[in-house]
């Protein structure tokens, strides 16, 4: 379980990287910062999905609340949004740290 964790976090880790750079790329060309937001990213990728998902979430008994949540979400870099998970679910897959504590005369 701990190396599925490592390896999906370390692909989004390196899907994050590679979404910094292009913004890097962006900012670098227009003189400014810019940051491509995950709802530009998801329309550029896969339109009906995210249109799937919007439809889902309207359907749902809470349907305001997820709809400011996800347009959030949505709101945010893409980088953020995909490189967080992923750095927690790489710490989670993490072996245990064992603390080993010597007394002075053993060191």
């Amino acid at each position: 379980m701990r190396l599925i964790l490592r390896l999906l976090g370390t692909w989004l880790i390196a899907l994050a990287l590679v979404l910094l750079v292009i913004d890097g790329t962006k900012s670098l060309g227009a003189n400014a910062l810019v940051f491509s937001s995950l709802l530009d990213w998801w329309a550029q990728i896969h339109p009906q999905s995210l249109e799937a998902v919007k439809g889902f979430f309207d359907s749902r008994f809470f349907a305001d609340l997820l709809d400011a949540a996800l347009a959030a979400v949505l709101s945010y870099p893409a980088f953020a949004v995909v490189g967080l998970p992923g750095i927690v679910l790489a710490l989670l897959g993490r072996k245990p740290r064992r603390e080993r504590f010597l007394r002075h005369d053993q060191i």
